[in-house]
């Protein structure tokens, strides 16, 4: 269908107005453009390589793994593949070329570089498994940071089983070590405060971002991490937030009112910010340009993310004391 990149960039830049008041509609948007990427790069690299010299699975993470990217994102990916660790070498150039291509398209490059591009995410399987073990047994702030990102991870083209198996493996550990999940939730701690004493949105208050009010660090990101560590508790593998809440709701089920909120979060998040001309703009609004209702929605989106990520932490202590 597409012969370049840049062929898939003009269709993101055609299509994408078209989805962009549906969650669900866009991110099987994102999809496809990720998906066609990943074929002419796969095309590209077998043309000059010779095929992929075992099975292999390409694996979302970060917003794209957990199904709720916005209108911009950036680059969170990686590769298992189940052979010799001398075929990392092609699968590495794959990752190469699968980085290159996506920027093209409009994916920004990870910061972190956590792309199939690096080594850390481009391994054998059994080595891959191995290195989870170990990031777990650690339990670093980083080693534990790489586990939780690895965990919102879903297989977009390939062998869905074998990201399966690393994260059931990882469920192995988590059991043997039971001070773990404290120390998971401890690493994500951190709850930027949204909502002031005498209920007023806080913004920043100084720097590039003065006077606007961040959606993912004070609501997205207590949803995600409270439902992250539910998960882990009960050995659920799915990666979005939202199926996370459909598996878990049978056995929590005040869950129901928080899932309604999350996905009306997931709604005023694209009207929001559905003008945002670049990634770096998608998660910030400016608090002065909101109307009285939008603050109020706001609000009760803080205290009720909030709410949630602190019941999450109780369920934990208390099951661990």
């Amino acid at each position: 269908m597409f012969k370049t990149y840049e062929e898939i960039r003009v269709w993101r830049e055609d299509m994408i107005e078209s989805v962009s008041d549906d969650h669900l509609q866009l991110n099987a948007f994102h999809d496809q453009l990720i998906h066609h990427t990943f074929h002419l790069a796969k095309e590209k690299v077998e043309r000059e390589q010779g095929p992929t010299p075992a099975p292999f699975a390409f694996f979302l993470m970060g917003s794209a793994g957990r199904y709720e990217q916005s209108l911009w994102s950036d680059q969170d990916h990686g590769i298992l593949f189940d052979g010799e660790e001398k075929h990392q070498d092609y699968f590495l150039l794959l990752g190469e070329e699968i980085r290159e291509g996506m920027a093209i398209v409009g994916y920004e490059r990870c910061e972190g570089n956590v792309m199939a591009s690096n080594p850390l995410w481009c391994q054998p399987v059994d080595i891959f498994t191995r290195q989870i073990s170990e990031w777990l047994r650690e339990a670093e702030w980083q080693s534990l940071r790489h586990f939780l990102i690895f965990f919102d991870s879903r297989v977009l083209v390939g062998e869905s089983e074998l990201l399966l198996n690393v994260k059931e493996a990882s469920f192995a550990v988590i059991d043997e070590e039971p001070e773990l999940l404290k120390r998971l939730m401890e690493n994500v701690n951190y709850v930027k405060k949204g909502v002031g004493v005498f209920g007023q949105l806080l913004p920043d208050y100084s720097g590039e971002k003065k006077g606007h009010f961040n959606l993912k660090q004070t609501v997205y990101f207590p949803y995600i991490n409270a439902l992250r560590i539910l998960s882990l508790f009960q050995h659920v593998t799915n990666s979005s937030t939202i199926s996370r809440f459909g598996v878990l709701r049978s056995l929590y089920p005040s869950l129901s009112e928080y899932e309604n909120g999350f996905r009306q979060f997931l709604q005023q998040r694209l009207e929001l910010k559905k003008d945002a001309e670049n990634y770096q703009n998608v998660h910030v609004v400016k608090v002065e340009q909101l109307s009285k209702e939008e603050k109020q929605q706001l609000k009760k989106q803080v205290k009720s993310a909030q709410k949630l990520y602190q019941m999450a932490k109780s369920i934990i202590k208390e099951d661990r004391t």
